[in-house]
């Protein structure tokens, strides 16, 4: 969705219109019905007390539990200051705002060294401390009486107050949602997404985590300011534990991802507290089953109720229009200009040295980064190279040696220090900012390129120069088209380029790439790496690929890791033949013919027999937010059979097996399995019933080992630990390791272990080879062959040749719908075919310079 559309749609929409309508037409309810008019200022402003609140938890982040410390502080600044320094209700409120926005600097930068939940506590602790000494120090704050006649000379009567009030906050509402659209709006939203992504662009997230904290400080600080008026006193109750979490509520009840939230939990609040309150002493009785209802009809409060009624399921903490798409849009051009005459390295790695524990990252490891070209670091899974490149960019500290970055240690930096020195990464585990549309997500990349570490006023989208370099950058990887979509709702592949996009955009003069291409489709894969070879020529490029022949075609330099050990380095037809490399990395396999595991298996019936289908799958409609990806599915699974599920990026092959799985509700069509029904039971129910997935990404728990991630998943009939190390004996010495600190080839094998613990008889495996070393992909290959004795698969890949070699029959997807139906071996046989439905060249195109480098 872009912005060109009539102003009149765009001014009704826009949320302090309708606060404005919402309040003026309960003030005049008020003045018809007789109620009084105070009631509908403690809404105004209670509904800028939720909204400070709320600017913290929607847009950052942070829950305070006791954001009741700058209200009621602020009150009492009004109220002793004015005191002693006379003035009126806008000084009386200048003095609020000024004592919470100091208030909220010195506290900040203290407890916002704490994250979660210790961050929410010391907040509370804060109130009620706070309420201790306003409770006890008679002498200044009155004590249990509080202070009293707070003088109003400006508005003496209710209903002028009133409306200074709604003047006020509006106001302040008003330029909090020009703050949410301002650069630095767009980046506390990609903090709440991301904080360790945000850092590795070059953003100090304690920085501007303290700003909004001081800004939503002074909202809630004029806020109390105004209640300390309206009340004409101020009272030590409301700093109490018992009132800490009332914001918190309101925004809850309205929706905390909504910039209106705050707005509809106040009336809701304020209304029923009336209200009940009127009725008995103990309300809250009857409160708090309302309160129950509201989370469990909608997590997102009265406006997500709200959104699904109006068919527009979304967060509205800003518009959800981004820039027009030019008509043309300009070829990316890296911005980074090439150093002809200096020949000194850009990064030297001297002796460094890493360890977890007992297990040995780096050991004693020196390197060299040339200032431009492409360096390769390959080595097998859990050699080490991407503890290599946290080290480098500051998520992990070195135990030993020096890092130096143009001549200059770095080792001692943070890591936002580092990015803005020049280096640039994309991950090996997808790190995007996912409730931001792709567009955000790239221009808050660009925001960095330009050091734009603020910006507070001008719209982001008004910056001419960085919304053109958003759309070359989105061009240059194929995702222009998909712009305005949430991150959430793109392919993996898609998340893939988006990242890569996100790695350009900064224009660093290093650029650490952690698998760039797993999880693409071939023709994504050229493009990709077309895109690397041109940025080479100007850039220094460190890549972690396992990706053999092309590393092989495109890198001037390669560096082989082995148990964390450098065992081979110099050009790729030196590396390529080294024989410790062959043994660690390639393995024997390599450069071979893929053998197929079919005759293995037991005998397949044929499509026709009498034998009835495991799964059918027809006529399945589904999407995300309303859009359509799977568009009429038709498919069916036989009993003992491997099937390929394929197509390229964003055809909807993840999303068929959500819709298999339950995980993603089908808009039209029916799903069997052994002939019941299962479109809508619960996730639960279905891999009870024999289904298990083995996801993309692999999904593990972190914090728990690699046993109690199995036997989470165990069940009677499943297979035996011992089972399972028969399949994957590298698993039996890893038992006791957390799954966060295993390599790709290792996690990829509790996963797929962890379907194995399940009585299953359909196993659905989403990008099984993704991110896998050669020898690696070859052992998973052969435990995937030995899983068809135990259960029928669907697997979906993105390379062909691997899993048409072990396949029954194939599907191709285009447009989320089945494009190809028919034997594995006739798609493996047909280049053609695959050209047109995949994008995949030809096998040999990639050879001659593969083998030139041997």
């Amino acid at each position: 969705m872009t912005t060109d559309r009539p102003i009149l749609s765009r001014l009704w929409e826009h949320p302090i219109v309708v606060m404005a309508v919402v309040l003026v037409a309960a003030t005049g309810i008020a003045l018809v019905t007789g109620m009084p008019i105070h009631r509908i200022t403690q809404i105004a402003v209670y509904t800028l007390y939720a909204g400070g609140v709320n600017f913290l938890i929607g847009y950052v982040g942070l829950v305070p539990f006791g954001a009741s410390f700058f209200f009621g502080c602020a009150s009492y600044a009004l109220a002793i200051g004015g005191a002693m320094i006379g003035g009126n209700e806008i000084t009386g409120l200048v003095i609020a705002l000024v004592f919470s926005l100091l208030l909220a600097l010195v506290v900040g930068a203290v407890i916002l060294r704490r994250r979660g939940l210790y961050f929410s506590l010391l907040t509370l602790a804060c109130s009620q401390i706070a309420f201790e000494i306003a409770f006890k120090w008679t002498s200044v704050t009155g004590g249990e009486n509080g202070l009293q006649n707070v003088e109003r000379p400006l508005f003496p009567h209710a209903l002028p107050f009133h409306l200074f009030s709604l003047v006020v906050v509006l106001g302040t509402c008003w330029l909090m949602w020009r703050l949410a659209h301002a650069p630095f709006g767009r980046l506390m939203q990609a903090i709440r997404d991301n904080e360790q992504r945000v850092s590795s662009l070059g953003f100090d997230t304690y920085r501007t985590k303290l700003i909004a904290l001081i800004v939503a400080g002074g909202v809630i600080g004029v806020a109390g300011g105004l209640m300390s008026l309206l009340l004409q006193g101020v009272y030590a109750n409301n700093l109490s534990w018992q009132h800490a979490g009332d914001p918190v509520l309101m925004a809850a009840l309205g929706g905390v991802h909504h910039f209106l939230g705050p707005l509809w939990g106040a009336i809701i609040f304020i209304t029923l507290e009336d209200r009940l309150s009127a009725f008995t002493e103990n309300w809250w009785l009857f409160f708090a089953p309302i309160i129950i209802a509201f989370a469990l009809l909608s997590n997102e409060g009265v406006q997500g109720i709200f959104q699904r009624m109006i068919g527009r399921n979304r967060w509205t903490l800003t518009r959800a229009a981004i820039p027009p798409r030019p008509a043309d849009i300009a070829p990316f051009v890296s911005a980074h200009v090439k150093q002809q005459h200096d020949s000194s390295p850009i990064l030297t790695i001297r002796n460094v040295s890493k360890r977890f524990g007992s297990i040995v990252t780096q050991d004693d490891v020196s390197l060299e980064v040339s200032r431009v070209g492409l360096h390769s670091l390959i080595g097998p899974n859990g050699a080490g190279k991407t503890t290599l490149f946290n080290l480098l960019t500051g998520v992990h500290k070195i135990d030993a040696g020096s890092l130096l970055f143009e001549g200059k240690p770095i080792q001692h930096l943070a890591p936002y220090k580092r990015a803005r020195l020049g280096m640039s990464r994309s991950f090996q585990i997808l790190s995007v900012f996912p409730n931001l549309t792709a567009f955000d997500n790239v221009r808050i990349a660009v925001q960095a390129a330009q050091q734009q570490w603020g910006g507070y006023w001008q719209d982001a989208y008004d910056d001419k120069a960085a919304t053109a370099r958003v759309w070359s950058l989105l061009g240059a990887v194929g995702l222009a088209d998909r712009a305005g979509e949430s991150c959430a709702a793109l392919a993996h592949g898609e998340k893939r380029l988006l990242e890569i996009a996100m790695s350009l955009a900064t224009d660093a003069k290093l650029l650490l790439l952690d698998e760039p291409l797993a999880g693409l489709a071939e023709s994504d894969r050229k493009v990709v790496g077309d895109l690397i070879q041109r940025l080479a020529k100007s850039h220094a490029v460190l890549l972690i690929e396992h990706d053999i022949d092309r590393v092989l075609a495109m890198s001037d330099r390669i560096t082989v890791l082995h148990q964390g050990r450098l065992i081979a380095d110099g050009k790729p037809s030196e590396v390529a033949g080294h024989p410790e490399v062959i043994a660690a990395y390639l393995g024997t396999a390599h450069g071979k013919a893929l053998s197929s595991p079919r005759a293995e298996r037991r005998e397949i019936p044929k499509i026709g027999a009498a034998t009835a289908p495991l799964l059918r799958v027809e006529g399945v409609r589904a999407g995300y937010g309303g859009s359509t990806v799977l568009d009429g599915l038709d498919l069916t699974v036989q009993p003992g059979e491997v099937v390929a599920l394929l197509g390229r990026n964003g055809v909807g092959k993840t999303t068929s097996l959500r819709a298999i799985t339950g995980t993603l509700p089908l808009a039209a069509g029916r799903i069997t399995f052994d002939g019941k029904e299962i479109g809508g039971l619960r996730p639960d129910e279905i891999n009870r019933a024999g289904i298990s997935l083995v996801p993309e990404g692999r999904r593990l728990f972190p914090n728990l080992t690699v046993e109690e991630n199995l036997k989470l998943a165990a069940r009677r009939g499943g297979a035996s630990q011992e089972e399972i190390c028969d399949l994957f004996p590298k698993l039996r010495g890893l038992m006791r390791q957390r799954a966060e600190n295993l390599s790709g080839g290792e996690r990829q094998m509790v996963a797929i272990s962890r379907a194995l613990m399940v009585p299953s008889r359909l196993i659905l495996l989403d990008e099984p080879f993704e991110g896998l070393a050669p020898a690696v992909v070859q052992e998973v290959r052969e435990a995937v062959a030995k899983l068809t004795t135990r259960a029928s698969l669907v697997i979906v890949e993105h390379h062909a040749e691997s899993v048409l070699a072990m396949a029954d029959r194939a599907y191709v997807l285009v447009n989320g719908k089945v494009a190809f139906s028919g034997d594995a071996q006739t798609l493996a046989a047909d280049t053609a075919l695959q050209e047109r439905l995949l994008g995949i060249t030809k096998a040999g195109d990639l050879l001659p310079e593969a083998e030139k480098a041997v």
